[in-house]
């Protein structure tokens, strides 16, 4: 899992400083802007949480099945080396069948457009009804590496192979 790789290598890193006991998390400093005066910036709902709270910038209704772009009147500078990524809130999911259509939605470094929640309703039935203001999806960001794509003629062999959906089992 890449949180787990993550925080093995800052306990690494720590250790080799010589570091000891509880490891301290780094920070990531993000420039936001407000688009809307009035939104509140975003913020974690817990110390220590990795998500953060994006907030609708509109009232809106989503139709059992609809999907709509809903603004959240910020934008943001995500430093090189780092995306975004926009999640769904698992509340809301449950409770009202709110969820994301492409997520999750991801924010490369270089964009400096409004950040969109692009939000769907699962409900069958029930109309779901977003309030101004209302927290409606969670931000993540994450160190991502630079990847240098090399061709090769033939990947090397795993257990797996290229079995692909499914192949696991039910």
């Amino acid at each position: 899992m890449p949180g787990r790789r993550n925080r093995e290598r800052l306990l690494d890193a720590v250790a080799a400083k010589g570091g000891g006991g509880a490891a301290t998390v780094p920070t990531v400093k993000v420039a936001v802007q407000r688009l809307v005066a009035d939104m509140d910036l975003p913020s974690a709902a817990y110390p220590g949480d990795a998500g953060i709270d994006l907030c609708a910038a509109c009232d809106c209704w989503l139709k059992p099945g609809e999907r709509k772009l809903i603004p959240t009147g910020l934008a943001v500078a995500i430093p090189e080396g780092y995306a975004g990524f926009v999640l769904p809130r698992s509340g809301l999911a449950l409770r009202k069948g709110l969820s994301m259509a492409n997520t999750p939605g991801l924010i490369d470094s270089h964009f400096r457009g409004e950040l969109q929640v692009v939000a769907v309703n699962l409900d069958p039935k029930e109309v779901i009804e977003i309030q101004r203001k209302e927290r409606i999806a969670q931000l993540v960001v994450l160190e991502v590496p630079r990847v240098v794509w090399q061709e090769a003629l033939q990947l090397d062999c795993t257990e797996r192979g290229d079995k692909g959906f499914g192949s696991s089992g039910s």
